[in-house]
């Protein structure tokens, strides 16, 4: 198996909530990562999803320290990165850079690209030799599509992509091993949207480049990823290598957000039986106690509400998931409760709202 480049060991970030016109207290905390371990292995994707607020870019962000963990363990190729400090932190920076998730936002107006680019450089000491800092800029802009005239001209210049490209052109001027892409095609034309996984494929074979991608779009993730991460209310509840998480959703969680994803074949859709999965979700400030998510699943029982469960191994394959019952309901030996699911059936006339409650398929339940 290849060696982990990046080990993050029970990743902690909270951010506290303040109180008071003059003197402010802490009165709580909002957590943001809860307990997060993972491994990302030396030229693979690992790919991150979950719904928005569950706490994805801001594990990204901790990762690279942009945001101070408030505890945890994250090694870089056997580098403690919370140890460092000052300048060999800014020094180290250059081994993970971040590609953000709006091109436009993240990108100075102000700013020719030539600009930007050298600014990395400047800011880690190599921009030395400008007849070689030209000749770095133009092959970087090329091994993302764009050509050398770019260097001169400002982002409102540039269509969405090829803003992105930009952003991933100032990520790669300075050689990192890592990449953290936070939505990286989010704010994209669907047109556009393959162009630039693709690009990331190819840079990423070329370069050894080892990716942390940041997604809700589950095909994105299906596409790109060698081993996706889910996400809830700050905890990683399911890991699986590529296709096994899509072929076989152990958590609840997990099978709601697939069971989510239109599919292509209209036959199949239309004869498929959904559940709407009951409350809101919980504030990170308020977290349920025990399990995060047994609020909303269909299979909670009362341990949930008193054990938090842990990601373990589920068995041989290598599949982790946090859930006490995944064996059971896996089985089927489990079934959903009546009085948290909503069974909406093919010839109902009643549709679910977009962006509402997440779907899950079962087909043990009685006709309402």
């Amino acid at each position: 198996m290849t060696e982990a480049l990046v080990k993050i060991d029970n990743l902690k970030v909270h951010f506290p909530i303040k109180s008071g016109l003059l003197f402010d207290r802490t009165v709580g905390y909002v957590y943001a990562v809860d307990g997060v371990s993972l491994e990302i292995r030396k030229g693979e994707t690992y790919g991150l999803v979950g719904e928005s607020g569950c706490g994805k870019s801001t594990l990204g962000r901790g990762l690279l320290r942009l945001v101070e963990p408030t505890s945890g363990e994250i090694t870089f190729d056997g580098t403690d990165v919370r140890s460092l400090e000052g300048e060999r932190m800014r020094l180290f920076r250059r081994r993970m850079q971040m590609v953000f998730q709006d091109p436009m936002s993240s990108l100075d107006p102000r700013q020719s690209v030539q600009s930007m680019l050298v600014e990395g450089l400047k800011a880690h000491g190599l921009h030395t030799d400008r007849a070689g800092v030209q000749k770095r800029l133009r092959a970087t802009l090329d091994s993302v599509g764009l050509p050398a005239s770019a260097l001169n001209r400002y982002p409102h210049e540039f269509s969405g992509g090829q803003r992105q490209r930009i952003g991933i052109a100032r990520a790669l001027v300075l050689g990192p091993e890592l990449i953290v892409a936070d939505e990286p095609v989010s704010a994209l034309d669907v047109s556009i949207q393959a162009q630039v996984i693709n690009l990331l494929g190819d840079l990423q074979e070329s370069l050894g480049l080892t990716y942390l991608v940041i997604a809700h779009d589950l095909a994105v993730v299906r596409h790109i990823s060698d081993t996706i991460g889910v996400m809830y209310l700050g905890s990683l509840v399911e890991e699986a290598d590529g296709d096994q998480l899509y072929e076989r959703p152990l958590h609840p969680y997990t099978r709601a957000l697939l069971s989510a994803v239109p599919i292509p074949d209209p036959r199949v859709e239309d004869r498929r039986e959904r559940i709407l999965l009951a409350g809101d979700l919980p504030s990170p400030a308020d977290p349920p106690s025990g399990c995060r998510f047994r609020t909303r699943c269909p299979w909670s029982q009362p341990r949930c509400t008193d054990e938090r469960p842990e990601l373990r191994v589920f068995d041989d394959s290598g599949q982790r998931v946090a859930c006490h019952f995944a064996e059971q309901i896996q089985s089927g030996e489990l079934t959903a409760h009546e009085v948290r699911a909503e069974l909406v059936r093919p010839d109902s006339d009643r549709a679910p709202e977009v962006g509402a409650e997440l779907i899950v398929t079962r087909t043990d339940l009685p006709a309402p």
